[in-house]
């Protein structure tokens, strides 16, 4: 379904304590599919307790580029009114944080896709 260039990054966040969300996971968690040909993000999903949340929250990321914080995290805030938004912009930070570093780690010479030494 993905294409080889692609990879998955999650990213998570803690939502206020009277939050359905944190209820039934303990935190919020975003997942991103992104093409690392172009940092374009082609798929997305978080943790929600109703299935539309999820799916709006697709609605915003797909098709962004993954290093356009500020204009998702403007997105973000104009559009999404649910009680997990600050929550959903720290997740997504977090998330870039980790596809700097499964970038940067790809991109060390000497190593394999799985980290380990060539």
């Amino acid at each position: 379904m993905y294409d080889k260039d692609t990879i998955y990054v999650i990213g998570d966040a803690q939502a206020s304590v009277n939050n359905p969300i944190t209820q039934q996971y303990n935190a919020f968690f975003i997942g991103l599919v992104v093409d690392t040909t172009n940092h374009k993000i082609v798929d997305a999903g978080c943790s929600s307790t109703i299935p539309i949340t999820s799916e709006f929250v697709r609605s915003i990321f797909i098709g962004h580029n993954m290093y356009a914080f500020e204009a998702i995290a403007e997105e973000v805030r104009r559009r999404y009114h649910g009680s997990s938004q600050k929550a959903l912009i720290v997740a997504y930070k977090d998330a870039l944080k980790k596809y700097k570093l499964a970038l940067s780690s790809r991109d060390e010479p000497g190593l394999q896709a799985s980290g380990t030494v060539v």
